[in-house]
């Protein structure tokens, strides 16, 4: 049996898996945002709870918003003050009583939609979301790639590429990122870079979905500003495949739902590309708000 774990700020979600991949339970329960011994125990409290109805011991997996310290195992996180600067693995293996796995959440997206039935036999697939930020995850051959320092897939934290900068034509948004660096891709493409790059352009505050709703009926600045982020995507998507070159590509995230970015990406990468390379295919995520669970779970597939 398969254990997931999504911590979030507010909720931590429980899935059991079984050996086919099927959900077999599921529970939500408050994080435990300040106490981190409560937190601790919350989600021992579910494993037993959980070996006891299965009868067994279930591989436990964690996703959460952050990574470990690749040296110290210390948890790096915002959204989970309980858990900053804790050894969490080690403490919920002395508790518990088995191993722990943990990874970023995004990697759990990425892991869930590449275990998809359509998708499991890919050799590669990468996830990208396009929500509140942008990032993702590389899966290679059903696992996660987390790189030396835990930080692979961090691609919101890689600079625009200089033909993006140049294609926002004389006057572009240098804009400031929680990393405390200047012109990250999470603050261009997320769903917040596309209302932030409209409010530059236009001079006024729109949101995503009105926006998208707007150049649907026509309307002249939401047509320009949706062909301006389409090719920006488009070269930032180009530099980010050169790198990588994945098989398959899911998008999550609420910026992912617009559906013209389907059409458009794999008429407009290509020309960014190297002349050798292959246009990747390009998905939208299956699993939506249960992806971090079924990727947590999935953490212990051999």
């Amino acid at each position: 049996m398969y254990y997931g774990f999504d911590v979030g700020g507010t909720k931590i979600e429980f899935g059991a898996f079984n050996e086919k991949l099927e959900r077999v339970a599921t529970e939500r329960v408050p994080t435990p945002t300040t106490d981190y011994d409560a937190l601790v125990s919350t989600i021992a409290e579910l494993v037993s709870k959980y070996d006891n109805q299965f009868e067994c011991e279930g591989k436990i997996g964690l996703g959460l918003p952050g990574m470990e310290d690749a040296d110290t195992s210390e948890v790096l996180t915002v959204n989970v003050p309980a858990a900053k600067g804790k050894q969490l693995r080690a403490d919920l293996e002395a508790k518990i009583g088995r191993t722990v796995q943990i990874e970023n959440d995004a990697n759990c997206f990425a892991l869930s939609e590449a275990w998809d039935e359509e998708l499991k036999d890919s050799p590669s697939v990468m996830g990208l979301i396009l929500g509140t930020g942008f990032g993702g995850g590389l899966i290679y051959k059903g696992k996660v790639f987390s790189g030396r320092s835990n930080v692979a897939g961090e691609l919101g934290h890689m600079r625009l590429p200089i033909d993006a900068w140049f294609h926002l034509g004389d006057n572009p948004p240098l804009l400031d990122c929680g990393c405390g660096k200047k012109g990250c891709m999470d603050n261009y493409l997320s769903g917040r870079g596309f209302e932030l790059l409209y409010a530059h352009y236009f001079g006024e505050q729109k949101k995503a979905i009105d926006i998208i709703n707007a150049h649907a009926e026509g309307e002249e600045k939401a047509v320009e500003h949706v062909e301006r982020f389409m090719e920006l995507l488009a070269i930032c998507f180009a530099n980010i495949f050169t790198g990588n070159d994945p098989h398959v590509v899911a998008l999550g995230g609420g910026l992912s739902n617009f559906e013209l970015i389907y059409e458009e990406m794999p008429k407009r990468v290509p020309k960014h590309l190297l002349s050798v390379a292959k246009m990747p295919k390009i998905v939208k995520a299956k699993h939506g708000d249960s992806g971090g669970v079924r990727g947590a779970a999935f953490l212990n597939i051999e």
